[in-house]
């Protein structure tokens, strides 16, 4: 995809996947089977990403070359209203326990994945990095967004103090196989999708979606921010971070639309103004990404097909997990 030269070469490398589990970081892990490197990841059972011990005798010993930090406490407005002090610690704890041993076990290329919500909530559109601590942040997901920032700075704080080469993207917002599909904090694809199912399997008149649905977002499959993470990894090195998203966005009652078409759902779509909207527009500006040679290729519709597939799939044991596991 790049004529530009690697600068990390992944051949024959030991590379970490942190949140190997979640969406973002199986969707690396799929990338990376097409890397000639030896692919390394630990269950949450076995390692603890918030217990800093923990995580340096992991990396002590694994001896990684190259940490791809996918780890992170997510979900949606009523998920970051409602446990504030956990998306906060939880998400700086990881941030802080990987980077640091990661720097102490000389790691030789690291790449931190942020999200778009560290912007400020007015920013001018599309996003650039230069307009990072411009403002104030979105109030319904600040802690967050924090946390995100908090990562940023240690990546850039380390490689301006002791020249490790650690870099950040921002995606923008996911969706594909794998997403949590929890009825009240999973992010707006994962909802919406499994609420126009249900409704069609229950054979509602209609479906409501949070909000006005004027909101513009910007949507990207998890596998196209995977190819761009690992581009980033061979291809990139440098202080300021890179915005990974389509450069195309669309309003939430558009977005709603495509969904219920790909799940065939043909009730009526109605709007809950009473539900907070969330900043009114998020795009970002992608030009530097594009310029180094990555642009997103997998069509929304194509992308949300392979979403609904996953989630038929693997449909009983998610509303098995809604049932028998508390929302936090």
């Amino acid at each position: 995809m790049s004529g530009a030269s690697v600068i990390f070469d992944l051949r024959g490398k030991r590379v970490f996947v942190a949140g190997h589990a979640g969406m973002a970081g199986a969707a690396i892990m799929r990338r990376l089977e097409r890397e000639d490197c030896d692919i390394i990841f630990a269950r949450r059972r076995d390692l603890d990403l918030r217990q800093a011990d923990a995580v340096e005798r992991f990396m002590a010993q694994a001896k990684p070359d190259a940490v791809f930090i996918a780890a992170g406490k997510v979900g949606g407005i009523r998920a970051n209203a409602t446990f504030p002090a956990d998306f906060l610690t939880d998400n700086v704890a990881i941030a802080l326990n990987i980077i640091s041993a990661a720097h102490r076990c000389a790691v030789k290329k690291l790449v931190y994945l942020g999200s778009s919500c560290i912007y400020p909530r007015l920013a001018p559109q599309p996003m650039s990095p230069d307009m990072l601590l411009t403002g104030p942040l979105e109030p319904s997901n600040q802690w967050y967004a924090i946390a995100k920032i908090a990562g940023i700075k240690l990546c850039e704080a380390y490689r301006l103090q002791h020249g490790d080469d650690f870099v950040s993207v921002m995606p923008t917002n996911l969706y594909g196989p794998g997403d949590n599909y929890h009825p009240e904090d999973s992010h707006v694809p994962a909802a919406l999708l499994r609420r126009f199912h249900e409704a069609k399997i229950s054979g509602a008149p209609s479906a409501a979606v949070w909000g006005t649905g004027l909101p513009r977002r910007e949507f990207l499959a998890a596998d196209d921010l995977a190819d761009a993470c690992v581009f980033v990894m061979k291809y990139y090195s440098g202080l300021p971070f890179l915005n990974i998203g389509t450069g195309e966005d669309l309003t939430i009652a558009e977005f709603a639309r495509i969904v219920a078409d790909v799940v065939s759902y043909r009730g009526a779509i109605t709007f809950d103004p009473s539900r907070p909207d969330g900043a009114p527009r998020k795009l970002l500006d992608v030009s530097r990404i594009n310029a180094l040679g990555w642009r997103a290729t997998i069509p929304l519709r194509e992308g949300l097909q392979r979403m609904y597939a996953d989630f038929l799939q693997r449909y009983d044991a998610i509303r098995a997990d809604a049932e028998h596991q508390p929302a936090h």
